[in-house]
């Protein structure tokens, strides 16, 4: 076996028939005759020295060392691609790319300011935001799809080494009309008291709403969510319509109260204070850019921690 002479066009033309279920339809995809795509599928089999394709009559289905060398190949191309896009920036004067998962929470109260600084700073440096659930931005490190990945406390992060960034505080919106508007300004309510009425709430994967179902929980009760959306500002727009009440960063919120007459109400439940972490694999082998914004990101945290494996 020798894997130094597999070639990217084969490795290419072997996900395009995993994709189709078929050798004709693959060769179709990648612009080959039939005859020439076989060939190729055959070789790339004396070179890993294992049948990759059981063939049948209605199409091609993957043998074990097929499924193993699918796994592989996906990540192959995928980096060939981010090298690929590296170089055309590089020869466009960006001198780096950041691949940044970030939750809406951070998004929406933190990274505005934050990346706008540090563009300024670092012009030649590309940043790619994909907003995320914190279990998304965990895996997307993991998996290699983001260089940092930015997400609540409790997430489980696989062994990532992880930073505090931020820390934000959960407080209760409510439409100005709704019974509970009247104890804005009184001290910070429990959850307890507000934990039976019907919320708005982010989808079920997404940090906010399993910390409010956990919590909800712990008091016998189940969270009685009436609608989900994805976005802070659909949630409060919902509220405003009087579909519920919901649980929001203080931050995030702020700008919507006036212009959608809400009111916000302080909790005085000990979680609604979370922290925000960052997260990467390995935090002493990042490249420059990547060292570069992190640094920028952690320079911001309210106070300094030490780097922890998080599982």
């Amino acid at each position: 076996m020798n894997l130094h002479r597999l070639d990217l066009v084969s490795l290419s033309l072997f996900n395009l028939i995993v994709r189709t279920g078929s050798i004709s339809r693959g060769a179709e995809r990648a612009h080959l005759a039939v005859g020439a795509a076989s060939k190729r599928i055959s070789d790339l089999e004396d070179t890993v020295g294992a049948e990759l394709f059981e063939r049948h009559s209605r199409g091609v289905t993957l043998t074990l060392a097929g499924q193993a060398l699918h796994r592989h190949a996906q990540r192959i191309l995928m980096d060939v691609d981010h090298l690929a896009a590296d170089l055309s920036d590089h020869a466009s004067g960006i001198v780096g790319v950041v691949r940044l998962a970030a939750i809406t929470s951070a998004v929406t109260q933190f990274l505005p300011t934050d990346l706008a600084g540090f563009i300024a700073a670092h012009a030649g440096i590309r940043i790619e935001l994909d907003e995320s659930n914190s279990r998304e931005a965990v895996l997307a490190v993991v998996d290699g799809r983001a260089d940092i990945g930015l997400f609540a406390e409790r997430t489980p992060a696989l062994g990532l080494q992880t930073l505090p960034y931020r820390r934000d505080r959960l407080v209760v919106v409510v439409p100005a009309g709704h019974a509970l508007a009247a104890r804005a300004g009184d001290a910070p309510l429990a959850f307890v008291e507000v934990a039976d009425h019907d919320f708005v709430s982010l989808p079920q994967e997404t940090s906010l709403a399993q910390r409010l179902a956990a919590e909800t929980a712990s008091l016998g009760r189940r969270l009685r969510v009436r609608i989900h959306v994805r976005s802070f500002d659909a949630m409060c727009q919902m509220v405003a319509a009087g579909l519920g009440i919901s649980v929001l960063p203080e931050a995030a919120v702020q700008p919507h109260l006036r212009s959608m007459n809400l009111v916000c109400l302080a909790l005085s439940d000990a979680w609604v204070h979370r922290e925000l972490l960052l997260g990467v694999r390995d935090l002493a082998a990042l490249p420059r850019p990547v060292r570069l914004l992190l640094d920028h990101l952690v320079a911001g945290a309210p106070a300094a921690a030490p780097v922890t494996p998080a599982g």
